[in-house]
């Protein structure tokens, strides 16, 4: 019964951190490239390449984490934990770097977002394997419900996202009247919450129940 319970706990803690990190990795989706075009003079060309630029970093984490897990390297690289604590803590680095974008036209924007996109990669493919290793934990018979669980809180956190970016930047263009600094507020919101989910997936790896090596194909 206690450990149903342990794994009770840390399932609702991984489902509170699927749902908070990716809120926070889809809050820029649209407000990104308006963002780039109205503070840095993007052309809509322009604005398009840098979404591409973010995905490409987004690959490159994805890739250095599997790197990592490989067989060769045995989980020498860290946990999976900690992949997913220093992918947000990281992720929210680079999203302040984005605040002192909307402060500068000077800062390397580009560098900016495929650094975002680097953090971002490495964090969700290390929640992937972590979704993937808990799901069949718990006795048999129950990994759909808890990949039904963690996806849906995966999809309501992406539509959120946009709707809460969005609305943050309406709502802080009308309260601060600039918009340089209601750009800077929404990216401090956003780094705010990966702050929050990297202390989310710090309670996973220090919780009764945890996991000692990246491991992946």
């Amino acid at each position: 019964i206690r450990r149903q319970r342990q794994m009770c706990i840390r399932d609702s803690t991984f489902t509170v951190f699927v749902f908070m990190s990716m809120l926070a990795y889809s809050a820029q989706d649209l407000i990104l490239e308006p963002f780039a075009g109205a503070v840095h003079g993007f052309t809509p060309g322009q604005t398009t390449q840098l979404s591409g630029w973010h995905h490409m970093g987004v690959l490159i984490g994805m890739l250095a984490v599997a790197g990592a897990g490989s067989r060769w390297v045995a989980g020498r690289l860290g946990s999976v934990q900690a992949w997913m604590v220093g992918g947000c803590l990281v992720s929210a680095l680079a999203t302040v770097g984005l605040v002192s974008s909307a402060l500068s036209a000077d800062w390397p924007l580009k560098a900016n977002v495929v650094f975002l996109g680097v953090a971002n990669g490495a964090f969700s493919i290390a929640a992937i394997a972590t979704m993937m290793r808990l799901a069949g934990e718990g006795g048999a018979g129950r990994e759909g419900t808890r990949m039904g669980l963690w996806g849906a809180s995966q999809a309501a956190a992406f539509g959120l996202g946009g709707l809460l970016g969005t609305a943050a930047s309406d709502l802080a263009h009308a309260l601060l009247g600039e918009q340089r600094a209601a750009y800077a507020a929404v990216f401090g919101m956003q780094a705010l919450m990966f702050a929050v989910s990297a202390a989310v997936a710090l309670r996973l790896r220090t919780g009764p129940v945890s996991y000692t090596h990246l491991t992946l194909p």
